[in-house]
């Protein structure tokens, strides 16, 4: 009889991710966005082998993710961690083993948890991975401790190597960010001019967010009556978390860990925390404010006390303690309120983005400068975004929508029709997604785009040119045959007959 025992036990997966997460380790040594010290003015790395690395490594990373889904999609839950038994095992009284407790979990949860420290852990002492904004955070923390204004001026206010590692674009662009996360990113201050050593600190940061991460997606799976193994491992287990919060060390983790918290604590009818919470997240990245009225909702729910009356006391304290967070970070940092006008920095004219991509093919089309019809095509995407936001809410209040799945197609509006978009955004949709999502396909179709956007960006951070193509192209064939290869021996030992 086929040996479906060996089906059922998902370690080859891990076991592949492992070697996905190294391989990309390895590549990154040479191909990462490394230190002005080594790359010189230029900020390129060299590419080569390690592109190529790279992209092998993303590949194999990203096909143990769809295939540890796919496996888990097939068997009960309890099943996942549990080794199968031989064929001539001898029943025995039942005495529960670690493995066999660890099976009887119903969510699996743990097993996906370590999971996840295993693919991270070659990635926690890498240089930046797919982008060079981890430089930024720490040049607007030392201008922060230097007295700068950081919503007025850029890094190159600075000079020397602190500025040097950041990227002309964004050498006189002021910072995008809330008062939260400067306050975070001063705390690293006095590492920047060791741009390693500070890499390391703020992406302790990350890692931090995204352990909580780790715990808040079951839990709020479970609050909500959906997976928690499915919240985890689209979550937190995903190509997009470990490439860009993790290798990458960017800044969304921090705020996506508050969110959830927040969430958290609506849905236990606490505001005033799920408010403080929500606060301090948009404090660091904006879009977190559109938890807020979520929360609200929630929390206010009413389930045993008259509607209006707990509604309202509801809106009133989120209003309260939304405003009085606001007010004592912004005191505590003392940057002022400049930030509410610097919201706009990412999208500057070389931003892309859906709405700018149509605008440019636009400008083509008439033979006219692109600014205007970029600038167009930019306004419509807001007011769609705006116009989405309204009936996703409107759906809400009439039709008793769940709010927790508006708020992933909320976040989902804005990173489609907005005017910059980077791969990493997508996390502000899909981590809602993971514990809202309640049907099979809407899972799958978040796992696609994750799995597609992995590879949307070059190791170093920069754009390709035609040679990096090609190694990328190349590592991708490579990543592509040893799984293949790896499926394809997998295949064949389940078919044997069991012993």
């Amino acid at each position: 009889m086929p040996n479906t025992g060996a089906n059922a036990y998902p370690s080859r997966y891990r076991w592949l991710g492992l070697l996905g997460s190294l391989v990309l380790a390895a590549g990154a040594l040479t191909s990462g966005a490394l230190p002005a010290a080594t790359t010189g003015p230029t900020l390129r790395a060299s590419g080569g082998a390690g592109t190529t690395l790279v992209f092998a490594g993303l590949a194999v990373l990203t096909a143990a993710w769809l295939l540890l889904g796919r496996s888990a999609a097939a068997l009960p839950a309890e099943a996942l961690p549990a080794p199968a038994l031989p064929a001539d095992a001898v029943p025995t009284r039942a005495v529960p083993t670690r493995a066999a407790r660890r099976a009887a979990r119903p969510s699996g949860t743990r097993w996906l948890a370590v999971t996840l420290g295993w693919w991270a852990a070659p990635l926690l002492l890498l240089p930046p991975l797919f982008s060079r904004d981890v430089y930024s955070y720490l040049a607007q923390g030392a201008m922060l401790a230097g007295g700068f204004d950081v919503y007025a001026d850029g890094p190159a206010v600075l000079g020397g190597s602190v500025a040097q590692q950041v990227p002309q674009v964004w050498q006189h662009t002021p910072a995008p960010y809330g008062p939260g996360f400067l306050l975070l990113a001063r705390v690293a201050a006095p590492l920047a001019d060791h741009p390693y050593a500070g890499t390391l600190l703020l992406r302790l940061s990350a890692v931090l967010a995204v352990v909580a991460l780790t715990a808040l997606l079951p839990a709020l799976a479970r609050a909500l009556g959906t997976d928690p193994a499915g919240a985890l491992r689209l979550g937190a287990l995903n190509p997009l978390v470990l490439l860009h919060l993790v290798a990458g060390a960017h800044n969304d983790a921090v705020p996506l860990a508050l969110m959830l918290a927040g969430l958290l604590a609506a849905t236990r009818r606490r505001p005033l925390p799920a408010a403080v919470l929500i606060t301090l997240a948009a404090l660091v990245k904006a879009p977190a404010a559109l938890a807020l009225p979520v929360a609200w909702w929630i929390a206010g729910r009413p389930d045993d006390a008259p509607g209006r009356g707990r509604r309202s006391r509801c809106a009133v304290t989120v209003l309260v303690a939304a405003a009085a967070t606001t007010a004592a970070v912004t005191a505590a940092a003392g940057t002022g309120y400049g930030w509410v006008g610097a919201l706009t920095t990412p999208a500057t004219a070389s931003s892309w983005s859906p709405s700018t991509a149509l605008g440019r093919l636009a400008a083509d089309l008439l033979g006219v400068a692109p600014e205007g019809p970029v600038g167009a095509a930019r306004l419509l995407g807001a007011v769609g975004a705006a116009v989405a936001l309204g009936l996703l809410a409107a759906r809400v209040v009439r039709r008793g929508s769940e709010p927790a799945a508006a708020l992933a197609l909320a976040f989902g509006a804005l990173v489609a029709l907005g005017p910059a978009f980077r791969p990493w955004y997508a996390l502000w949709c899909v981590v809602p997604a993971a514990f809202a999502a309640r049907t099979a396909g809407a899972r799958r179709a978040a796992e696609l785009t994750c799995a597609a956007l992995a590879f949307a960006v070059m190791p170093d951070g920069f754009g390709p040119d035609q040679a990096e193509l090609v190694l990328a192209a190349g590592g991708l064939g490579v990543g592509a045959v040893a799984v293949l290869l790896t499926e394809r021996q997998i295949t064949f030992q389940e078919r044997q007959p069991a012993c």
